[in-house]
């Protein structure tokens, strides 16, 4: 298995977590190696849904607009419920890592599906903690991947776009 880096960026709204996707494809950055994790709101006034077919796919609720954005630009998407973290949308190459790791049973002790994903690809586990946390808080997580070069690129351009926090990882497992 080949290793790669990442980074990843965590948001505290929507809004700043989608500048910062496009400040990135604006950049040139390869989308294909990009993924967006969030929560969407659950609640009788704001009904969430989604359903894919085919090429198309539909997203509603408080959030749709900005999850529905982001079926063109980002390859792979997915809807997790996430116990003890809730509903989530995910976009890029994290919905097959996640996936890859549900299927290869390889769920770790305390981490959810999606920390076993993360976890998978050779994400410290304190950091995976951290990121699950962070979604339980409401915040959004932007992460890129790829060869270091293209990494502290990406770094460099989310350190720009209103993390809250930024953290790269080398050496990650890619899948």
């Amino acid at each position: 298995m080949a290793k790669s880096s990442a980074v990843v960026g965590v948001y505290d709204s929507h809004t700043k977590a989608e500048a910062s996707i496009k400040e990135l494809q604006r950049s040139g950055f390869d989308m294909k190696k990009l993924s967006i994790v969030g929560k969407d709101y659950h609640t009788e006034e704001h009904v969430i849904g989604y359903y894919n077919t085919g090429d198309r796919m539909k997203v509603w609720g408080k959030l749709g607009a900005f999850w529905g954005g982001f079926w063109g630009l980002l390859f792979g998407s997915a809807f997790f419920f996430i116990p003890g973290i809730g509903p989530l949308m995910v976009f890029g190459p994290l919905v097959g890592w996640i996936v890859g790791a549900l299927e290869g049973a390889a769920v770790v002790g305390g981490l959810s599906a999606l920390g076993a994903g993360l976890y998978s690809i050779g994400m410290p586990k304190d950091s995976v903690v951290k990121y699950e946390t962070a979604l339980k808080s409401d915040k959004f997580l932007v992460i890129a991947h790829g060869t270091a070069d293209e990494v502290a690129k990406a770094k460099s351009i989310l350190e720009t776009t209103g993390a809250s926090e930024i953290a790269a990882h080398h050496g990650v497992s890619a899948v």
